[in-house]
């Protein structure tokens, strides 16, 4: 671990050079172009030759200095202009992705990479999994890193997306996902209170020799020429710490040694314990994903992740083709997917799939029947969607079918006219989170290496005068908007356990400020737990913009400006419309606060208005304690 001391920065010592350098750039009409950026880095540079102001040293500047010398009062709204990358809170919330550790997994997947550095279908040299290899896959250290590199850069780390990534997340041991949760609530807590438990978590992995500084073993993992297999090798090397953590796990429950923050055993008890304190923190979870393949989806890993405080699960579809599943061993058919989808959804999950053209067996024209199948079938209908064409990596057996023939990669022309037509099919209530997986070249043997393919698919549709219709492609992202310029639309589709309804405020140009997903299910006195029982469900409420703080304001700006509330009073109004007299809603840990303001009461893993109660109520009681109990006991089959 870096000590941060080491490059600790001191904004008064500069305070000559800055704050000129820090009013050319905030005075500015709109953000700075990466060239203006450059000149004024020349023209200012730090004193002694000691090189270029960095972007975090001007946000360390500003918070420093604001106020001051002419400068503006510090506004959250106004760091857009000293951001790098601010896309990645234009979404409203921050995204914190982690990986899990390197664990034995169920697929056989022939497309699917085979680094035994890294969990399941992961490389060693991706970002993220960089980021998660250097700190040893600490769910504590990764979290505290990731929310200091967003302060630095001067994003609000006030409303965090939890993205919790590797293998497959239901194949994982229970006490290692209570363990691992629970660890990154104590990071969101400790970074949200300005503590630093680093050094203590990394002393404690330092004991852990198995888990630092892993050998990499002789066992040859190639596609073409397999030894053994991903899961025999991770086995091979990671024996004695799995069966470590087990022994520790038991000696831990049974009271018989203390705990360490490296030890991964933590009980639910103490996990719910972080979950109440991340209520009202200042580091508050708003989502929590994890991923996992169809099928390993069954009532009681629903029920499980709903404990963990899961709302979205990213889930492989890969195809829905049963004989290229066949053929890619991916382990599963078509209907494990129907029912996995068909579970998350009674239990009010985002299902947010992953799709993959140019498997093997698969052909252009295939794929794009498959992906029209995605939308056409009320079986799927994913919520959001990641397009990771194939790519061939020299690990997965994939190498094998590409040496003999079998197979080739789509020609640079075939795969963009394929995903130019996916695009154009996408309905308004999809969101295409992402399109080519954050592989690097270095990594792929042949075949795609574009990672801007999104960009040139959109550039293609604007040139043939279309465009993506897909919630990514018109988020509203810093634009100012007024009640004036937005109107309220619903989208109404079926899904395979009822009605489902898309709510979403857009201006003229369709371009969205926020949304709501409103399931209206068709038999809701069957429901998969007995607190769900007769009631609609809210999955999801979305405001898009510039993420700021909590209760924080911005001229113009969509969030916190009332439209969740209007979204959900709407809502409301529908599912009582048609009968409902309760409405549940999937809400996450950070988010319960918002939602008892709005007349919603606690339940046992879900927050539920009475319809027939006045609108809006303040401050919502919760249930009582035997009807608390009774939530968990309902109905766990399909």
């Amino acid at each position: 671990m870096l000590d941060d001391r080491k490059y600790a920065f001191d904004a008064e010592a500069h305070r000559e050079q800055l704050i000129p350098l820090l009013k050319l750039i905030l005075s500015a009409p709109g953000r700075l172009s990466s060239r203006e950026h450059q000149q004024l880095m020349r023209t200012y540079p730090k004193p002694a030759g000691a090189g270029f102001y960095s972007l975090a040293n001007l946000v360390d500047g500003w918070r420093v200095f604001a106020g001051q010398a002419g400068l503006p009062a510090y506004d959250e709204a106004l760091l857009y202009k000293l951001r790098r990358k601010p896309v990645r809170t234009m979404s409203g919330v921050t995204p914190l992705t982690l990986l899990t550790k390197p664990f034995p997994c169920p697929g056989t997947c022939i497309f699917c990479p085979n680094d035994v550095r890294m969990p399941k279908s992961y490389l060693a040299d991706e970002p993220g999994a960089q980021r998660a290899e250097k700190n040893a896959f600490d769910p504590y250290l990764q979290a505290w890193m990731r929310l200091q590199t967003y302060r630095n850069l001067g994003h609000s780390t006030d409303k965090i997306e939890i993205i919790i990534l590797g293998g497959t997340w239901s194949f994982y041991p229970e006490t290692y996902q209570v363990w691992f949760v629970k660890r990154i609530f104590d990071a969101l807590h400790d970074f949200g209170q300005g503590i630093d438990g680093r050094a203590e978590a990394a002393a404690a992995l330092r004991e852990k020799s198995q888990f630092t500084g892993l050998p990499v073993s002789d066992v040859t993992i190639q596609g073409a020429s397999m030894s053994a297999s991903y899961n025999q090798t991770v086995q091979e090397i990671y024996a004695a710490e799995m069966r470590r953590s087990r022994g520790l796990a038991e000696q831990i429950a049974a009271g018989l040694r203390p705990r360490g923050p490296a030890d991964e055993y933590a009980s639910w008890a103490e996990l719910e314990a972080a979950q109440r304190q991340n209520e009202t923190a200042a580091c508050r979870a708003v989502g929590l994903v994890v991923e996992t393949r169809p099928d390993h989806i069954s009532a009681e890993e629903v029920i499980r992740a709903r404990r963990l405080g899961c709302t979205k699960v990213q889930i492989g579809f890969q195809s829905l083709n049963d004989r290229v599943l066949d053929l890619n061993k991916r382990g599963h058919d078509v209907a494990a997917t129907r029912r996995a989808v068909a579970l998350l959804r009674r239990a009010g999950f985002k299902i947010h799939a992953h799709w993959m053209p140019n498997l093997y067996g698969s052909s252009p024209a295939a794929d794009l029947e498959d992906y029209q199948r995605l939308f056409d079938d009320p079986d799927f209908r994913p919520d959001e969607l990641k397009i990771y064409p194939c790519s061939l990596i020299e690990s997965a057996e994939l190498m094998q079918q590409y040496q003999t023939g079998d197979w080739r990669p789509y020609r640079h022309d075939e795969l963009l006219e394929l995903l130019v037509d996916c695009f154009g099919r996408t309905p308004e209530y999809c969101r295409l989170t992402r399109v080519i997986r954050d592989i690097p070249g270095t990594d792929i043997v042949d075949g795609n290496k574009v990672t801007n393919f999104r960009q040139l698919v959109e550039r293609e549709l604007e040139r043939r005068g279309g465009g993506s219709a897909d919630i990514r492609a018109r988020e509203i992202r810093k634009k100012s908007v007024t009640a004036a310029d937005i109107k309220l639309e619903k989208l109404s589709y079926k899904s395979s356990i009822g009605d489902e309804v898309f709510l979403q405020f857009i201006t003229e140009q369709r371009e969205i400020a926020g949304f709501l997903r409103l399931s209206l299910p068709a038999d809701s006195e069957t429901a998969l737990l007995e607190e769900l029982r007769g009631c609609a469900m809210i999955r999801e409420v979305h405001v898009y913009g510039l993420a700021l703080g909590i209760g924080a304001t911005g001229a113009g700006r969509a969030q916190h400006t009332g439209l969740g509330r209007r979204l959900i009073e709407r809502a409301a109004a529908i599912a009582s419309e048609r009968g409902y007299q309760r409405l549940a809603v999937i809400s996450s840990v950070g988010t319960r606060e918002y939602y008892r303001k709005r007349g919603f009461a606690d339940g046992e893993l879900y927050q539920i208005r009475d319809l027939r109660a006045p609108a809006a109520q303040e401050g919502a009681h919760s249930l009582e304690p035997s009807a608390r109990q009774a939530a968990i006991t309902g109905s766990a089959s399909p």
